[in-house]
Formats: structure tokens, sequence, C-alpha cells
């Protein structure tokens, strides 16, 4: 055992969080902690750590247990460098190499028994520095930093300048590279791009310690976790298995928790019928004895269900609406088609070549790295931004609905129920005159908005209620096509799971950003996936997608025709280029050589992440600098790939 929570309950002045929660973790637990927010998952790890105390219960813990808990807000002060914090983690390592370094210069001087207690120190010293990873913990803590996204170039950036995200990705970095006997991670890939996501997905799957992991992430947990714990009313319940094992118990739980709870109220109310009939009759004393029954039941709870928003559009009127009312182009019709779109800003390329078509209820996940144009592009489409070239055209009757990450269609000075008053619905005006009040709060309370939540300043509502807010607001102009960036962000696991039925019955065209691959997995029909300036779109759900680069990625050496359902974005038409009076290049030759650097680009990205137990700090190095050459390098080639295509 590492520890165990026996009955712990906590309070928040009159707000009781936890009310007896028990559960174990042992040696090589890989636990995930589900729950909603607020619900206290938090709150129990900042007990576990040692941040907060229990208001009773026991929290036992193993004696010399070592444990890392990532910080939510880290900071980094003295001016070190990223790389330099990284490896301040190894401070045992460090003591050990002056050690050497004092023993060496010792011995160049020393003589007699003097010499020979050196030598012995000596070896004991080299010896303990080789079994602690001393020849290999600066490869170590440059692999897990590129694994989590700093490139070479970010290794020498004062940790202190870092951004709110960068500092969490440092803080989460120097916290694997500890290797505690037990990890504490509250939601570690907030600040992740999908493929750092990935790699932390790898690392975890074979970390051989224990950890405790919170997040909505469940894909991640599907792929990492052995047990999963709910923090439910209070309490916690532990279901083996992963992810998808935890929602199939949980949900046969539930369907028989509800059965019996009907049966019990079905007793109740004939019980208290009976009681009411009798208590004053010949029967008294039998309407006694059951009214004495009833009072010592147990009661069984209802299922959980009040605190899950209700986002489907099919039935703003309480009614199931017709497909026609939702979609009013006509039935086959393409509802987008792009083609050769090149986006960016000014001065900046940041994809080219996207061209994607699509059809009356596809749904389009957009995927990529942080930075690589996902955001711009969609601005592109819905039209607040212009594209650098190519078409966009969309279908006629549209009715556009977008969802902004950063939520800046909510005035912070409004409130829920003003929100909703004067949007534009079923691509008309306002309705005039407004609706009812009552009618908005009976709309928002599917929303999880109730009682005085509907008049709270927007600046008060926390990130989770602002996104489901801002769903609502986007829900009740009952667009036919949705354009989504990252909807998930803020929402716990049952917010998400219903927001994935909603969008699954929705008849309209969707297309998202998303960094949730569970939710992509759902949701969408194709993929387009945005990197190194290019795309790659994939017909199939997210599933399909990765498995389908995972077999590219085996496949390093071997320049293949994307396969039928993989489309390359850039085109490939013959043309000359270059200067006259100078050799001249045809497309086919500069597509060429970008496609032998991004293979290049990609194997590189792939050892470096993977590095063997051999390589020195300037193998690695040397690895890095040829990855920002390439770069480089084909940053000049898309520039000239776009000159030869436009000529």
């Amino acid at each position: 055992m590492l520890f165990r929570l026996e009955e712990v309950f906590k309070s928040y002045g009159a707000q009781e969080v936890l009310r007896g929660v028990s559960f174990q973790i042992n040696p090589g637990d890989h636990a995930g902690i589900v729950g909603a927010n607020g619900a206290g998952k938090t709150t129990v790890f900042r007990i576990i750590s040692k941040l907060e105390e229990a208001d009773s219960g026991q929290v036992i813990m193993a004696r010399g247990l070592r444990s890392g808990v990532l910080a939510q807000q880290p900071s980094f002060e003295g001016g070190l460098s990223v790389r330099e914090q990284a490896l301040s983690v190894f401070k045992h390592l460090h003591d050990l190499e002056a050690e050497m370094s004092r023993l060496e210069h010792l011995m160049a001087e020393a003589s007699g028994a003097e010499l020979e207690q050196a030598m012995h120190d000596y070896s004991d010293a080299r010896h303990t520095y080789e079994l602690d990873g001393g020849f290999t913990y600066v490869a170590r803590a440059e692999t897990v930093l590129a694994g989590l996204s700093f490139n070479t170039a970010d290794f020498d950036v004062p940790a202190d300048h870092l951004s709110g995200g960068q500092k969490a990705r440092l803080a989460l970095a120097k916290l694997l590279l500890r290797e505690p006997d037990l990890l504490l991670l509250d939601e570690p890939t907030n600040h992740l791009d999908l493929n750092a996501i990935a790699w932390l997905e790898e690392f975890l799957s074979s970390y051989k310690a224990a950890f405790v992991i919170i997040s909505h992430d469940r894909f991640l947990l599907d792929r990492i976790a052995t047990k999963i714990i709910e923090i439910s009313r209070g309490r916690a319940s532990v279901y083996p298995g992963n992810y998808t094992a935890y929602v199939k118990q949980r949900d046969e739980q539930n369907l028989a928790q509800a059965r019996v709870y009907e049966k019990q109220q079905e007793l109740i109310s004939r019980t208290e019928e009976f009681i009411r009939r009798n208590l004053a009759g010949q029967k008294t004393k039998q309407a006694k004895s059951r009214r004495n029954m009833l009072e010592r039941m147990e009661r069984v709870e209802a299922v959980d269900e009040d605190n899950i928003a209700n986002f489907r559009v099919s039935d703003l009127d309480g009614k199931k609406r017709r497909r026609s009312a939702i979609i009013t182009h006509a039935s086959g019709s393409t509802v987008l088609d792009v083609r050769d779109l090149v986006i960016g800003y000014p001065g900046k390329m940041l994809a080219s070549g996207i061209s994607f078509m699509l059809q009356p209820r596809e749904r389009l996940g957009v995927t990529g790295p942080n930075g690589s144009g996902k955001t711009t592009l969609l601005k592109a489409l819905i039209g607040q931004i212009q594209p650098l070239s190519g078409s966009i055209n969309w279908v006629a009757n549209l009715r556009l609905g977008y969802y902004d990450q950063e939520l800046l269609s909510l005035d912070a000075n409004s409130t829920p129920v003003e929100t909703l008053v004067g949007v534009k619905r079923n691509g008309a005006g306002p309705l005039t005159p407004p609706p009812p009040e009552g009618e908005l709060r009976n709309f928002l309370a599917r929303f999880l908005f109730t009682g005085d939540d509907v008049f709270k300043p927007i600046s008060a509502l926390s990130g989770g209620e602002k996104s489901r807010l801002a769903l609502a607001r986007l829900i009740y102009s009952q667009p036919n096509v949705l354009v989504l960036d990252e909807p998930t962000n803020h929402l716990d696991i049952r917010s998400r799971e219903a927001l994935e039925m909603a969008l699954g019955e929705y008849e309209g065209t969707i297309i998202t950003i998303s960094h949730d691959r569970y939710f992509l997995d759902k949701i969408a029909t194709q993929i387009l996936h945005v990197e190194n300036g290019g795309a790659i779109r994939h017909v199939g759900n997210y599933l399909d997608f990765d498995e389908a680069r995972k077999r590219a990625a085996k496949e390093p050496e071997t320049v293949q025709s994307p396969a039928p359902t993989q489309d390359k974005a850039r085109p490939a038409k013959p043309k000359s280029a270059g200067k006259p009076g100078k050799a001249s290049r045809t497309l086919s030759d500069v597509e060429l050589e970008i496609a032998a650097l991004e293979q290049e680009q990609s194997s590189l990205a792939d050892r470096l992440s993977n590095p063997d137990s051999s390589w020195d700090v300037g193998h690695i190095a040397e690895l890095g600098s040829r990855h920002t050459e390439i770069a480089s390098k084909l940053e000049k080639l898309y520039t000239e790939w776009e000159n030869v295509s436009s000529a």
C-alpha cells in the first residue's frame, strides 16, 4: 500500500465537499480520478499531498513515500533556463559530479594510503553515479522536454520568461524527471497539443511506479488507467479497468440503482397512503408499525442526473423537431467546397494546399499542433479573416453558428438571460417582442443555470459555466452549420458525454477543432490534420486516423503515395520554376525535396522522442540542430512551392 483514505470528510464553510471518501492506492497502480467539476477531485489531491487537512477520517501513508504533485500555477525564479530548470531535478547527481571532480584532483596529488582511500571513494561515487543514471540524465531531460513540445531553441530561454502554458509544461517535465514513488497529476494535458499528449500517454503507459491522474481526457484514461475512481456526491467509487470499462460498469450500476429506487418509491407511496387512510381507524396499530418501518428504512438515492446539461438542438421547443427545420439546403448538395486554400497573415504563411468538401451531416475534425493554424483556418472559413489565396464556397441558406474557444462572444457585464435576448433565430432577426423571461429561464435551466444564476454577471461565472452559456447561446440561434473551436474546454466528462450525444443527433454539418481525441472519435467522419505548413485529409474517425499515422511512422524510409482515404493537401502539376537564364526546377522537383525533408523531419522527431541510452548530449544536440535546419529549409521550400504553383 502507498496510501489509503478512510471515511475522509471535508467542508468549506457550510459546503460539504467530501462525505466519507475511502479508497487505496498500491504500488504500480495507474489510477484515474473522474467526476463533475466541483465534485472534490482536487480537494482529494490536496489532502493526499498534505496541502490541506481532512476534517475527519484517516489518511494513511506508507513510510518514506516520495510523492510528487503537479503544480497548477508554477513559477520559476533564479534566472535559470528551461534546460537548467529541468536538470535541477538531478541535484544528487550534480553533487556526485562535484565529489568525483574533487576526488580526481585529490588523486592527482595524493600518494600512499591517502591515494588508496581517494581511489576507493571515487570508485564508489562513480558506481552510484552510473546506477542513478548519471551518464544519461541530460539526454533524458532533453528527451522529456522535446516530448512536451519544447524545441532546442527553447532550451536556453529563461524559464521566468515563458508563457503560462509553457511554465505548466516545464513543471510537468520536472515532475516526470523526478520519478517519485507516486505521481499526482491534476489535468496534466491542459496545455499540451495532440503530439505532446500522445508522448505523455506513451510515457505514462510504461511508467513503472504508481500514479493518480485527474483528467477529462477519456482517450488518455482508456490507454493508461488500470482503475478508475469516481468522486460523486462526496464519496468515492472504485472501478477496475480503463475508462471504457468504467463507463460500462457505471451505466449498469445506474440502471440497477434506478430500478431499485423506483420500486422503493412505489413501496413508500403505497405505505404512506395506507398510513394516511388507517392511522385513525381500526388498523391504527398496523399503520403505526408501517410508519416506524418507513422511518427506519434506508433510502436508496436517485441516480444523479440533475447536474448534466442538455445540449440537444433538436428539442428547442420541448419537442422533437423535423429534419427540415434544421437543414434547409437541398439534400445531397455540397455544404462547403474549399480548394487550394493558403492561410496565415501578411508575411507569415501557416498552412497551404488545404482542399476538402463537406456534404450535409458530415463532420470534419481539425487537428494539429499548437500554432499550426487551426483557429486561423476556422476564422478564414467563417469570413473573420481573409485567406492568403484559394477559394471557400458555402451553400446557400446557410445559418452558421460559431463557438469561439476564447468566449469573446460573451459580454462580461451581461447576464445569462440578457445573453439570449437579441440572438438571431433560425437565420432571421431577434424575436420581436423578446421572449418572456420565464421561457428564457426554462431554456437556460437545460444548461444548469437555475435560480439566481441566470442574473449573475458573466464575469463571475467559472470557465465551465461560461462554456455552457456560450453553447446555450449558439444552440438558441438554431444554426444548420456548427463551427466549433475547442468546445469541450472547461467541460467535465458528463457534460462532454451530453454534448457528444447532442451532436450525434444534430442534423446539420459540423466543423470542430479539438484536442479531445475521444470527442473527435465520437463526432468526426473525417479528419483534417494541419502540421508543418501543410494539411492531410483522412476519411474516417480519429482512431482510424491515429492508426494510419502510426503505420506510416513505422515505414520512415519508404515514400509512398497517400492511401485512397488520405489526401495530401498539395497538388502535383508540373510547372517550370526559376528565373530566365538560370536552370529551372519543376513543381515536381520542389515537391520531391519537400517530401524527403518532411520524411527526415518526422524520423528525427521520433528519434528525439525515443532516444537510445547510448547517445551522449552531443549526439542529441546534433539531431536537434538538424531538426531545426530542416524546418528552416522547409519554410523556404514552401515559399518556392507557392511561387511555382502560381506561375
